[in-house]
């Protein structure tokens, strides 16, 4: 129903904003990353929302960025995800992290997250696992440094030349958000994996 809003932040406190748009003040749930950027008093933003519907509850989701959108998606179409649950994932770990968790099969580290025992977490890798790995690159873009396109290049990059070293795009992703922080360029970041794949 709602893509997204654009409005004047009117409040804000933990897992949710107000926002005005129209005369009309928006409850809006969000993860804690999405309150940190969007949580300053009468600024104006732009946020991507979704519109829960069940029998005794409408409520509305709202996020920083189309990537933790979609990644608040794919984890609500996990059996036994439900909309609260995937908010309080997405504020354990930013977007890159979650989905290099998930690609590697960390389900130590998603066990941790509050509400999430070691079947569910093990339930998102499964269920998520080669999804994320085979549309990977816009995850990339969340937290990224002061150069973040330029980083995403690098590793855009990075990840074709190791698929067509016969490197899966599930495991290169996973290896190239692992080691794409120490490097400089994308021979840095292609040797880098190059080694750990040797180990």
């Amino acid at each position: 129903m709602y893509a997204y809003i654009v409005g004047k932040v009117d409040s804000f406190g933990d897992g949710f904003l107000v926002v005005e748009a129209a005369g009309v003040g928006y409850f809006i749930n969000a993860s804690n990353y999405t309150v940190a950027k969007f949580g300053r008093a009468g600024e104006t933003v732009k946020v991507y929302t979704y519109l829960s519907v069940r029998e005794d509850d409408m409520s509305l989701y709202g996020f920083y960025s189309q990537e933790e959108k979609r990644m608040f998606l794919r984890l609500i179409g996990v059996s036994g995800v439900g909309p609260k649950m995937a908010i309080g994932i997405l504020s354990a770990a930013d977007v890159s992290t979650l989905a290099t968790s998930i690609v590697s099969g960390d389900i130590k580290s998603l066990s941790k997250v509050k509400g999430i025992g070691k079947k569910t977490a093990e339930r998102i890798v499964v269920e998520l696992k080669e999804n994320i790995g085979e549309d990977s690159l816009g995850f990339f873009s969340m937290d990224t440094p002061s150069g973040g396109r330029e980083s995403d290049s690098m590793s855009e990059e990075a990840l074709e030349v190791l698929t067509t070293l016969g490197v899966s795009r599930t495991e290169a992703f996973s290896l190239v958000a692992a080691a794409r922080k120490d490097a400089k360029n994308v021979n840095e970041l292609v040797m880098a994996v190059l080694q750990r794949l040797d180990k």
